[in-house]
């Protein structure tokens, strides 16, 4: 399935991620670091990705967006013919982080990240792993997240939204006849 959705009950948040897309981002969830990362990743996975939220709590907030954004890819990751998994590794400044996901049905997060001291944009960093335990979730993902370098909270961000975009492109491709 090339496109997929998911909008709650009360009509709080929707998302829709098409991932046979261009890598355009239409992304409002009432924090602008969240927004960005979530462009890059839109970017590098070249899927096209719309995330919309009602304001509200910004912890609330980033675990609704990773959960729809999560519900949004499950089908794709599932797909007849998709790999189901991918890896990548990929910089941003000083940062680099390594991503490796596998749609296994066994949500999952194993990180050794740890950015609970450090805000980017007014935002307490370590939200980001809340996002990625909510979409982990609403996808069924097990999800390995590496900080190999990196010191700079936005750069470190950056690099795993990338990486994390390229393995999600990987895990949706059509797997070859050799796989």
């Amino acid at each position: 399935m090339a496109r997929t959705g998911h909008a709650d009950e009360a009509g709080r948040l929707f998302a829709r991620v098409d991932v046979n897309g261009s890598g355009e981002a239409q992304v409002s969830t009432g924090v602008p670091v969240l927004d960005h990362v979530l462009g890059l990743l839109a970017q590098y996975a070249s899927f096209d990705v719309s995330l919309e939220i009602a304001p509200g709590e910004a912890e609330a907030e980033i675990a609704a967006a990773g959960r729809a954004l999560g519900q949004a890819l499950h089908d794709a990751l599932r797909a007849e013919g998709s790999r189901g998994h991918g890896s990548a590794v990929v910089p941003a400044d000083e940062a680099l982080a390594h991503v490796v996901l596998e749609a296994s049905g066994r949500p999952l997060v194993v990180s050794n990240v740890d950015l609970s001291d450090a805000r980017v944009a007014g935002l307490a960093s370590d939200m980001v792993a809340t996002f990625l335990h909510e979409l982990a979730e609403g996808a069924g993902l097990t999800l390995h997240v590496r900080l190999i370098e990196g010191a700079e909270p936005e750069h470190v961000l950056e690099a795993i939204f990338k990486a994390l975009g390229v393995a999600l492109a990987q895990s949706c491709r059509q797997r070859r006849r050799e796989e």
